[in-house]
């Protein structure tokens, strides 16, 4: 893939148009979570027309992220930055999670409330902070600043991106 003429920058630019499509229909549910936007707009009314594009451009962002991994695994698995991306997308995953099935449960209840309450604030800061985390990750990653290959590299570094050093520890 890496080779083809086409396939790669068609792979590599659906991949960031998605993520584009799904961090920023996300960060506007943030900003109304937060109360910073859109506070005459009911929070359901807001979550029920953003979310439909919200969950299609995380399909075709996850889609195609897992085609760009699977390009080559050994060395996006061994990039530090790959590694805190993974990371940000699980603590993201989970706030996702605890919005959907705690906090937006009782949406009827602050559903026309400008500022919602402490716990959806909450999530929208979370939200905003972990996915600007993976945006901003996952463009380092493109950046061989401490891959496995280019040695000496401080201890941390081989630790964090799992790099097998000869002679290490010796």
């Amino acid at each position: 893939m890496l080779e083809s003429l086409y396939a790669w920058p068609l792979l590599e630019s659906t991949h960031v148009l998605a993520i584009a499509l799904f961090v920023g229909t996300a960060v506007m549910m943030d900003l109304r979570l937060l109360g910073f936007a859109f506070r005459k707009v009911p929070a359901s009314a807001f979550t029920g027309r953003l979310l439909p594009w919200t969950r299609a451009g995380f399909v075709v962002s996850l889609v195609t992220g897992l085609l760009v991994f699977y390009s080559n695994p050994l060395r996006y698995y061994h990039n530090v930055f790959f590694r805190i991306k993974v990371l940000a997308l699980i603590l993201a995953g989970l706030n996702v999670w605890l919005f959907h099935s705690r906090i937006h449960r009782r949406v009827s209840q602050w559903d026309l409330d400008p500022v919602p309450p402490r716990a959806a604030r909450v999530a929208g800061m979370v939200s905003i902070f972990a996915w600007a985390l993976v945006v901003v990750t996952g463009r380092m990653i493109a950046y061989n600043w401490f891959d496995c290959d280019l040695q000496p590299q401080p201890d941390f570094v081989n630790w964090a991106a799992g790099c097998v050093v000869e002679g290490a520890g010796e």
